[in-house]
């Protein structure tokens, strides 16, 4: 009778060590993930907390979307004792390239700021350039393609073919035009004309402004082709030839940041992995239990954000041979 009672009190024994062993598991399952996610969008307390220099990614299409904007506002009042812009971007919208470019001027007014461009820093890609104090680029790296696009594709000829129509009724002859369902009459093509020397004539103002250049200078880099980086350096449009190197050395020899600082990878909230990792800590910290975490959590989500385009754009679009 006693061995069955010492066998019982065995098996309670160890179904609570295993219990235990579970929820010190999903415990531990939950910290990983949060202190993923915390360091996924740049917020991770060890590593943010002390005097670094940031280093913010810009790349692919520039659309001025909230999170990047954020992202450099939050810079504004935060550890960073400098900030190095990582760019490798063809452009994108004139409106979002403007608006990056103005936040990264408010950040450059509290932190020195200058770019490396990795790659390509091309149309507005090279308008976020300016917005630094000091541009950096590769030997082989494009630069430029100053000037402002506007695209509309006419399918008119492809609905004639399968018989479909487009009728509108416009309160005038230039509203919603061009409509990419006719070809575009001679009075829109001169309007929109209008609309992207406006806007052509502001990114070269930008350019003269940021880079001292003389109209001449100016002139001769605006026609919308790309450089190289060494082309780009001769043409006053970088300041110099190299990369992060060279980019911290600037920092530390004219803009007295202190030697040997870390550079630490800021970087905006993404909707799919970030809402990923907290959506996952929050169900952990449901089955522990752990309801008030798990509230937080759940408020700690980003929210989704759809990527808005306008037009004119400015982006570099190599041409194709027919």
């Amino acid at each position: 009778m006693s061995s069955d009672a010492d066998l019982l009190a065995d098996r309670r024994s160890l179904r609570r060590k295993v219990t235990l062993w579970r929820l010190l598991a999903v415990v531990g399952v939950l910290g990983a993930a949060v202190v993923a996610g915390l360091a996924w969008t740049g917020r991770t307390p060890g590593s943010l907390s002390q005097e670094h220099i940031a280093r913010v990614t810009i790349s692919g299409f520039i659309s001025g979307d909230r999170r990047t904007l954020e992202l450099i506002k939050s810079l504004e009042e935060s550890r960073a004792a400098a900030v190095i812009l990582r760019i490798d971007s063809p452009g994108g919208t004139v409106s979002g390239s403007e608006a990056l470019y103005e936040s990264l001027r408010r950040l450059a007014a509290k932190k020195p700021t200058v770019a490396v461009v990795d790659g390509l820093a091309a149309s507005g890609g090279y308008i976020a350039a300016l917005g630094s104090d000091r541009i950096v680029a590769r030997q082989t790296s494009l630069v430029g393609s100053i000037g402002v696009l506007f695209q509309v594709p006419n399918v008119g000829q492809l609905l004639d073919t399968i018989g479909v129509k487009v009728e509108s009724i416009k309160s005038s002859p230039l509203k919603a035009a061009p409509s990419g369902y006719e070809p575009t009459s001679p009075e829109a093509r001169a309007a929109l004309q209008r609309v992207v020397d406006d806007n052509y004539d502001w990114f070269k103002r930008m350019v003269r402004d940021r880079r001292k250049l003389a109209d001449p200078e100016v002139a001769v880099v605006s026609d919308g082709r790309v450089h190289s980086g060494r082309q780009a350096a001769a043409l006053k449009l970088v300041d110099e030839i190299g990369g992060e190197p060279e980019a911290i050395a600037w920092l530390e020899r004219d803009k007295g940041v202190a030697k040997g600082l870390r550079v630490r990878d800021w970087r905006r909230t993404s909707e799919s992995s970030s809402m990923g990792l907290w959506s996952l800590s929050e169900a952990l910290a449901r089955a522990a239990g752990l309801d008030t975490l798990a509230a937080v959590l759940a408020r700690a989500a980003d929210q989704p954000l759809g990527l808005r385009l306008d037009a004119p754009l400015a982006l570099w679009q190599p041409a194709v041979e027919k």
